[in-house]
């Protein structure tokens, strides 16, 4: 039972992170789509709650993939209630089926039909959405306050060490992270979305140009970083200007600005997007929340005053333009517009000409004409926001 329960942590527990199910090239029949679904097994079904039919005695499940599952309670199944971060049922508190929600994560345990639609449960081991957000929050805070984030500049596989260059105020700075065996290496996989989605890593899989968030302490030279946890991934980010927009496909067409080539930007169930508020709208103008300095926003952790504007150093010394867009408004792809002009992130995926979005930034061109002022300050020297969209690196998230 033990082996078996490892299955149901892919979604929320970072370290234990399942196969990417999200990597398709194209969109799967449904019943191909559940005969090929990895959170399905002869033995068990996990995933999301979504319905709870107690008179009925059946629980219906979402797997991470998408497909549906009913499961087939009786009065011999037992359920457990697991901590999020478990690995075992060591510690496991029974409780019954009116204790189950909506929107908690579950792995039934039992046997499975041969469509895979049924699973008659001898087992239920459940994770309650309140701890598994509970978990989520810690863990973010965690990652923004000794995390670190920048893009590989060196590679040096006979010392297993990378240099990353990340962004402060006195400009680009080299960080290097020795990588030993003790470090936990994840790596986003083509067309991934989550941060659960990175899946186990070797070094030999890093290239320069990859994006790395990185967990630890830096060290007190400043130049070396400590890393318990590293997670990397190579991601594009493209700017453009919307053609057509299909909210029932989740597709949303642009034309690139710098290539000026059409582009598909495919919109997933995780796929986050925001708007960024036009010059003088909401109080935001160049990284200040709605509401005045340091609004939406606590002190800064270990104290001490946040820089004006919210563009300073991070926890990590990166420029906190990250943490400003993680703070902008959520939407949805009805709010999208044609004529908008967007920036995507995205994983580099199977088909160049087609975006799996992580991020999507509508209303952008406020924010371009801000990394192009910036872009003037610097000098022709620096990075051309046009190529590198002025070094924006949002397409690592949080847990």
């Amino acid at each position: 039972m033990k082996a078996l329960f490892l299955a149901i942590a892919p979604a929320f527990i970072f370290a234990l992170a399942g196969v990417n199910t999200l990597a398709q090239t194209a969109p799967a029949s449904p019943a191909a789509q559940q005969a090929e679904d990895k959170s399905i097994t002869p033995n068990r079904a996990s995933g999301e709650v979504k319905v709870v039919d107690s008179p009925g005695k059946q629980i219906i499940l979402k797997t991470d993939a998408g497909s549906l599952v009913t499961v087939i309670l009786n009065d011999a199944t037992s359920y457990m209630r697991v901590a999020p971060n478990a690995t075992t049922l060591d510690g496991a508190t029974r409780i019954t089926l009116a204790e189950v929600a909506e929107g908690d994560r579950v792995m039934a345990m039992g046997r499975v039909s041969d469509d895979r639609k049924t699973a008659t449960a001898r087992v239920v081991v459940v994770m309650s959405k309140a701890d598994i957000a509970q978990k989520q929050e810690a863990e973010r805070a965690d990652w923004k306050k000794r995390g670190i984030l920048g893009v590989i500049s060196v590679l040096k596989p006979e010392t297993n060490e990378i240099t990353i260059t990340t962004r402060s105020m006195a400009g680009p700075q080299p960080l290097t992270i020795p990588v030993s065996e003790k470090v936990e290496m994840r790596r986003y996989a083509p067309d991934s979305i989550k941060f659960a989605d990175a899946m186990p890593a070797k070094f030999e899989e890093l290239k320069v140009g990859d994006q790395v968030r990185a967990l630890g302490q830096r060290n007190p030279d400043g130049a070396t970083f400590a890393a318990e946890k590293v997670v990397t991934g190579s991601f594009k980010s493209v700017a453009g200007v919307v053609t057509a927009i299909d909210a029932a496909t989740g597709e949303v067409k642009i034309n690139d600005m710098q290539t000026k080539q059409p582009l598909t930007v495919v919109i997933k169930q995780d796929s986050v997007l925001r708007k960024f508020p036009a010059a003088g709208e909401g109080g935001m103008m160049m990284g200040r929340p709605a509401g005045g300095p340091g609004a939406g926003q606590g002190p800064p952790a270990g104290g001490g005053a946040r820089p004006a504007g919210g563009i300073g150093p991070g926890a990590g010394g990166g420029m906190n333009i990250q943490d400003m867009l993680e703070r902008l408004p959520t939407i949805a792809v009805a709010d999208v517009k044609v004529g908008d002009t967007i920036i995507v992130s995205s994983t580099r995926g199977a088909d160049p000409t087609r975006l799996t979005a992580i991020s999507l930034i509508s209303g952008a061109d406020t924010l371009l004409n801000m990394m192009a002022a910036r872009q003037a300050q610097a000098g022709p020297s620096a990075p051309n926001p046009a190529g590198g969209l002025g070094g924006i690196q949002f397409g690592i998230g949080l847990p």
